[in-house]
């Protein structure tokens, strides 16, 4: 008997594999010996805690049922900081339940699934990986947050939010003379805010470049939660073939899912929930064999590119980075409920002239509550067949999905019934908050008339206080700096005298909001562009607003003075001016032409002026986007109800959206708008022009096709 169970238990000993072992490491050395021995099944962690200044090579070679694993000893407990990377590279590996949180990459790429160009990551899952603001603080600085090379890998249930310099969240490389299959799959992760980046290159996936992108890649995006993905136009862009793109759901986000190169994908029963956002977009086609069908888009607003439907024009012969022509585009039982726009042909001008072919625009629901016609055709559309759309006055009822059909459920159109809207509580990891914690609301800050009272009540405040300035004047040689949100207000006859260079001086993260005072220049220094408000003069991936309301503005008198003075790197999501006066101001109210290179670079989103006037005001705004890039949504400009009079110049370059209302000018300056590419919308109207400048509105290239109308204007007397 004993021999018999001494041989058993040899047999078991033999038949049995290792046990898989937990290495649990506490600092960087007793990582990287812990990833030397490594086998098949093991898994590193990471003891809880913050890992500065960490760049993880990690690789290995696991197997299908056992692979080796990097990850947390606590979800959401090991924070890697400070300058730090992950580099992926080998076969069955798994990395999961890491935050990257108060940083930024020193590469170019911060998680990439290869160690270098012969160790390529394949069969590879991230999940659970959180990266939360790690962002390189020069907004230029170009660098990608998961570069996703080799073959069948995966990046589910993670956390991708608030990436404010240059450069795509997520990308699948396909570098030149590699055009293999990837077959990678995107699914249950996070994208949340990501800010305008005010140039090309913010998009949050992209599937390939354009070198390889007539071959397919085979990538699938699924069931990913896409919120406030405002980087650029393109949130997803597709440059390779073959890729599907289903189920996911994009709520409030400005831009579109984009067939920008590459031939046969699939984008099917996604949802789109603009909210009226403006610049909410949906799908873009271009290329041929594409299938876009069984979609759901609600209150999306954007036009030309960025319609709820765009089938674009191409280009004859396109070289391969440019637009081939749409051909075997099948867009079928599609619902467009309250949408901006439809556009076939779109960007059709003197280059893109080769419209759609052997297309089909079948069985989609087109409605909209005011029973307007949204279709447009920029060009030739009778390569594109149309059969079975409803479109008009169709009576909509919200079904338990949350989404609208036809109350006739006879009507054969429009998005299936059965879809299922992923919930946003199934994307990213359940363990990691979506939503920040609210904002206390702000004290108030008192601020007496004597010396230095202000700039100290500033320095004092924290984000979202209100100072409160007392009546007289405040002499103050500034700058003071305005480091985080911040409201100064106070009664008109509480003056705020600047007598520097600048006053008000932005640093990242700060935003100015001035109401119910008065600014004088009258004691300034006499150096050239002075400015009221400046913004931050380092680069930085802090956005910024500019806000006046109910304040007079006067005696900007040495050369140039500015109110705002936008700067170089930095961008501002809005400035508003409004209800306000201005009086002898030698520069511009608004000054927003920093950026002088040529890639389409601007300085701020949205400018709003309204109700205001202007008298013996040099410049009200010059504001420029320069370049031939067409991958942003602005700048928008809104002028609308204001009285100028002596000056008033308005000068606007390359501006995608203008529009200069019920204003009434007398022996003004005169506008000027000058379009450049994309598809600009120009509208002047209503306005009264007495002894002023018409409008004078010119064209910059022969690309671009800009919508432009003056009408309903009054001209009395001569310039």
């Amino acid at each position: 008997m004993r021999t018999g169970g001494s041989l058993a238990l040899a047999l078991l000993t033999i038949a049995s594999p290792a046990f898989a072992a937990d290495h649990l490491v506490r600092d960087q050395g007793g990582y990287a010996a812990a990833v030397k021995k490594a086998a098949p099944g093991d898994r590193i962690v990471l003891a809880d805690g913050e890992w500065r200044d960490f760049q993880i090579v990690f690789t290995g070679t696991g197997s299908a049922d056992k692979p080796i694993t990097l990850t947390a000893q606590t979800p959401g407990k090991v924070v890697i900081a400070g300058r730090s990377n992950l580099r992926v590279g080998g076969k069955h590996l798994v990395v999961s339940n890491l935050v990257f949180r108060g940083g930024f990459s020193p590469t170019k790429e911060l998680i990439s699934l290869r160690r270098d160009s012969k160790t390529i990551a394949s069969d590879t899952r991230l999940t659970g990986i959180v990266v939360d603001n790690f962002t390189n603080p020069d907004r230029r600085a170009e660098d990608i947050w998961v570069a996703i090379y080799g073959t069948d890998n995966r990046v589910d249930h993670s956390w991708f939010a608030g990436k404010g310099n240059a450069g795509v969240t997520l990308a699948v490389i396909r570098p030149k003379g590699q055009g293999d299959e990837n077959r990678a799959r995107i699914d249950h992760n996070y994208f949340g805010p990501r800010p305008p980046l005010g140039s090309n290159g913010g998009e949050t996936i992209r599937i390939g470049t354009s070198d390889e992108s007539l071959s397919d890649s085979k990538t699938v995006i699924e069931n990913n939660w896409f919120e406030k993905c405002d980087g650029e136009v393109e949130i997803v862009s597709i440059k390779s073939g073959g890729n599907v793109i289903r189920g996911n759901m994009i709520v409030e986000s400005q831009g579109a899912i984009v067939l920008r190169h590459g031939n046969g994908n699939l984008v099917e029963r996604n949802i789109f929930f603009g909210k009226g956002k403006p610049s909410t977009g949906g799908i873009r086609v271009i290329n041929r064999d594409q299938v876009v069908r069984d979609n759901y888009l609600e209150g999306v607003t954007g036009t030309s590119f960025l319609s709820a439907i765009a089938v674009m024009n191409g280009v004859p012969n396109s070289v391969i980075n440019r637009y081939h022509q749409v051909a075997n585009a099948r867009i079928e039982r599609n619902s467009i409920i309250e949408a901006g726009r439809i556009t076939f042909g779109a960007g059709a001008d003197a280059e893109r002239t080769a419209s759609p072919v052997s297309s089909r625009f079948e069985r989609n629901l087109i409605v909209n509550a005011d029973g307007k016609d949204i279709v447009r055709n920029e060009g030739d559309v009778s390569g594109l067949a149309m059969a079975g759309n409803v479109a008009g006055a169709v009576k909509l009822e919200r079904a338990a999905n949350g989404l609208l059909y036809p109350a006739d459920a006879t009507v054969a159109a429009g998005a299936p019934r059965d879809l299922v809207p992923l919930k946003r509580d199934e994307a990213g990891p359940a363990w990691y908050p979506k939503d920040a914690p609210a904002a206390a609301a702000g004290r108030q800050i008192e601020a007496p008339a004597r010396a230095d009272a202000l700039a100290k009540a500033v320095a004092a405040s924290a984000p979202g206080d209100t100072i409160r300035v007392a009546a007289g004047v405040h002499r103050v040689l500034g700058p003071v700096a305005i480091a985080h949100p911040l409201t100064i207000a106070g009664p008109r006859d509480a003056v705020i005298e600047s007598l520097g260079v600048t006053l008000f001086q932005l640093f990242p993260g700060g935003s100015l909001t001035l109401r119910g005072l008065t600014l004088s220049g009258a004691g300034a220094v006499g150096t050239p562009r002075n400015a009221l408000v400046r913004a931050p003069q380092a680069v930085s991936t802090f956005n910024y607003r500019v806000t006046l309301d109910d304040v007079a503005v006067q005696d900007l008198n040495a050369p140039n003075f500015d109110v705002y003075a936008a700067m170089p790197g930095t961008f501002a999501e809005k400035v508003e001016i409004r209800g306000s006066s201005f009086a002898k101001i030698s520069g511009a109210v608004v000054a927003a032409v920093s950026e002088t290179g040529s890639k389409g670079l601007y300085s701020a989103e949205q400018i709003e002026i309204a109700d205001n006037s202007f008298a013996e005001v040099a410049t009200i705004a010059d504001v420029a986007r320069l370049g031939t890039d067409e991958s942003t949504f602005g700048p928008r400009f809104v002028m609308t109800g204001n009285a100028v009079t002596r000056g008033g110049k308005v000068r606007l370059s390359g501006v995608q959206s203008v529009e200069i209302a019920r204003n009434r000018f007398a022996d003004a300056a005169g506008i000027e708008v000058a379009n450049s590419v994309g598809a600009p919308v120009v509208r002047i109207s209503d306005n009264r022009f007495a002894a002023t400048p018409q409008p004078k509105v010119t064209k910059l290239y022969p690309q671009g096709t800009p919508d432009v109308v003056v009408a309903g204007n009054v001209v009395v007397g001569r310039p």
